[in-house]
C-alpha cells in the first residue's frame, strides 16, 4: 500500500468534504490523517491517504471543476518527539496585525528544538490572534524560552501565553 499527500484548495460551498471523502472511499483509499480548515472562503485541506492507487490516479479520481487537487507519494515517517515523550505546549497571540508575527514567533521555539504540529490564525478586525500546538525536547528550559516569547510579544505589542496542554483536557 502507497502513501500519498493530497492537498485540495476550492471556494467553499456544502459538500466539498463529502464529495473529496467520498471519492477517496469510493476508490479503497483510506485518510490517515487530515486537516482541514477555511482560509478567507476557501476551503484547505491536506490529507494523509494510503491505498492501492498512485498519487496519478488519485488526482484524476479526486478531479473536480471547482478545486485545485494535488497528490504526492511520499513515504511514512514517525513524528520527532514520538519516541522520546516530548513536552506538549500551547502557545497563543493576541495583539495587532503586522507581517512577521509567526516568522519572530517560530524562530524563537525553532531555536529551542521546538515544532509547531499545529496552528491557525485568524485576524479579527484589527485583533491578530494565532494558537499553536508545540512540541519540545525534554531538556528545554522552559522558564528561559518563555522569557524570550515574552521579548518577542513586548516587541509586537502582543500578549504571548505559553502553557503546558492538560492531558486530562484531551
Amino acid at each position: 500500500m502507497g502513501l500519498s499527500a493530497v492537498t485540495v484548495l476550492g471556494v467553499d460551498r456544502p459538500g466539498v468534504i463529502a464529495a473529496v471523502t467520498g471519492s477517496l472511499a469510493d476508490c479503497g483509499a483510506n485518510i490517515q490523517d487530515s486537516t482541514m480548515t477555511l482560509l478567507g472562503g476557501h476551503i484547505a485541506m491536506m490529507l494523509l491517504v494510503s491505498g492501492e492507487l498512485d498519487s496519478a490516479e488519485l488526482t484524476q479520481r479526486l478531479r473536480m471543476p471547482d478545486l485545485v487537487v494535488t497528490a504526492s507519494a511520499i513515504k511514512a515517517s514517525r513524528h520527532f518527539c514520538e519516541e522520546g515523550g516530548g513536552l506538549g505546549y500551547v502557545l497563543t497571540v493576541h495583539g495587532p496585525d503586522r507581517p512577521g508575527i509567526i516568522s519572530a514567533v517560530s524562530a524563537v521555539l525553532a531555536a529551542d528544538g521546538g515544532n509547531i504540529t499545529g496552528m491557525s490564525t485568524r485576524l479579527t478586525g484589527r485583533l491578530y490572534v494565532l494558537i499553536a500546538d508545540v512540541e519540545l525536547p525534554k531538556q528545554v528550559d522552559v522558564a528561559a524560552l518563555m522569557r524570550r516569547l515574552a521579548a518577542v510579544g513586548a516587541g509586537l505589542d502582543s500578549d504571548i501565553t505559553f502553557r503546558p496542554v492538560e492531558p486530562d483536557l484531551l
